[in-house]
């Protein structure tokens, strides 16, 4: 009868949770997990419940780090209004569509290793996820803290038949996977949302092979400000200055996402910023090879041929403070965000 109930329970789960399974560990223990009707358990006896078809690896952080009251913050601020949503997304063709306007998500899906396992580590409504979960070269899961975002992300993944992605409730700081196991983690936009950007960054480099690769992106020092700025402006003088970010323009966005992107922006409860040269020093101090960033340390221009796994310049330090100040210059856009990208050495 058990065996029976657990087989009903696979095609609920999709395919990267059937044939990695095995990658998957007790974010609390670090014990083995098997899969019993509606929850995995570990070896040490916790059981993780599978909710909306997702598991739910979620465990606090240790009291004594400083992210502790930053965490229930932050989920709650998702809770309320997951980022992005799928208001304007009615297809895996709209999805590609959409993805491969931006040239990051373009160049990635094309440049991801042939049977990657990919851990996207703060996924919010998981659109790049299932963007990468199309192709059948790979398997991708996407981590969130927040269950709702994660809804509507495997509530896609379900409705198109999307089986190389998975989703699954998580703590960036504790990650439910072996160490060493994961070909390839994205953390785009998430760290910078924790009280220790550091140390959530080593907590996924543990997880990640030897030669595999890391992709963070965090708010960049210097490209961060204007956004800054629109938000006192905004807070002083309210919408009628709405004006000064194009995205909120009338008919750039539908409603959903116009708020999403709003609150996103400029009513978050809790952000740092970083620089390409402080990104640096994480490499170089964890033993990651420092490949390439965007924008290009070197100020070269990025297109979707640009190598992402190969090694490009880091130039020097005056020409990436330049860089960084050409970004504050041309307005912060994407909210200042910036991607570095390395390679764990063996």
């Amino acid at each position: 009868m058990q065996a029976d109930t657990i087989t009903k329970e696979l095609p609920s789960l999709s395919m990267p949770f059937q044939d990695r399974g095995d990658l998957l560990r007790c974010p609390a223990t670090g014990a083995a997990l098997h899969l019993a009707p509606g929850e995995f358990v570990s070896s040490s006896g916790r059981r993780y419940p599978i909710e909306d078809g997702i598991p739910n690896f979620f465990v606090p952080v240790d009291p004594n780090m400083s992210d502790h009251d930053v965490t229930e913050m932050v989920k709650a601020f998702y809770e309320e209004t997951p980022f992005p949503n799928y208001d304007d997304l009615d297809s895996r063709e709209s999805l590609a569509a959409k993805a491969r306007h931006s040239l990051f998500a373009a160049a990635l899906d094309e440049q991801l290793p042939n049977g990657a396992t990919v851990l996207e580590a703060g996924c919010g409504t998981g659109q790049l996820t299932n963007f990468l979960g199309l192709s059948w070269r790979r398997r991708v899961f996407g981590g969130d803290i927040c269950h709702n975002s994660l809804r509507l992300a495997d509530g896609f993944r379900t409705r198109f038949r999307i089986v190389n992605a998975a989703f699954l409730q998580m703590n960036l700081f504790r990650p439910p996977f072996r160490d060493e196991s994961l070909d390839v983690i994205i953390s785009n936009g998430v760290l910078h949302h924790t009280g220790d950007p550091r140390a959530g960054y080593e907590g996924l480099l543990r997880k990640l092979k030897p030669g595999g690769y890391i992709l963070i992106g965090m708010y960049n020092f210097y490209a961060r400000l204007p956004t800054l700025w629109r938000r006192w402006a905004f807070k002083q003088f309210g919408p009628t200055l709405h004006f000064l970010d194009r995205r909120l323009v009338a008919g750039a966005m539908n409603e959903g996402r116009w708020q999403a992107w709003f609150r996103d922006q400029y009513r978050h409860p809790h952000e740092s910023r970083h620089s390409i040269d402080e990104i640096l020093g994480w490499f170089e101090t964890s033993g990651v090879e420092f490949l390439s960033s965007l924008p290009a340390a070197d100020g070269g221009n990025f297109t979707k041929a640009t190598p992402l796994f190969a090694p490009q310049s880091r130039a020097t330090a005056s020409t990436r403070l330049a860089v960084q100040l050409q970004a504050l210059l041309s307005g912060g856009q994407d909210g200042g965000l910036f991607i570095m990208i390395g390679r764990k050495r063996s």
